[in-house]
């Protein structure tokens, strides 16, 4: 790899998703900018984490269309991958079951039973070899 930024193909994007526990989930509400660190899991080709009751849920209800990145750094390289897309709440039974959520265990000791989903219509990422490495 070149010290150059590479531009990750989609694939190559889920598959360095699949390897981290934590992202950020990005709201624009006004002219303000929210960002909340989520441990989350894939279902399929979309993003899943739990919730409390609160800031967030109330900003999925209300600004649906989210940023959510996640990265990763060594002592040799890092990567980040962005995608956009549209947050909904999981509100039946059987639409949070087969999504899979159910398996991902929050890090948060708060009670969070409200499942969130990301759409994405937009996957982009970056890998690069540290200057310094």
């Amino acid at each position: 790899m070149e010290h150059a930024a590479e531009e990750l193909d989609v694939d190559t994007c889920w598959d360095l998703l699949a390897e981290e526990p934590i992202g950020r989930v990005v709201f624009v509400d006004g002219d303000d900018i929210e960002v909340f660190p989520v441990n989350f899991s894939i279902g399929g080709r979309s993003i899943l984490f739990r919730s409390a009751p609160g800031t967030k849920l109330e900003l999925v209800a209300e600004h649906p269309h989210v940023a959510f990145e996640v990265d990763h750094h060594s002592d040799a390289a890092a990567w980040s991958v962005i995608l956009w897309g549209v947050a909904e709440r999981l509100g039946f039974d059987d639409e949070i079951e087969h999504s899979g959520v159910l398996g991902l265990v929050s890090w948060s000791p708060n009670e969070k039973y409200n499942y969130v989903r990301i759409t994405p219509d937009r996957v982009s990422g970056r890998r690069f070899r540290r200057a310094d490495a």
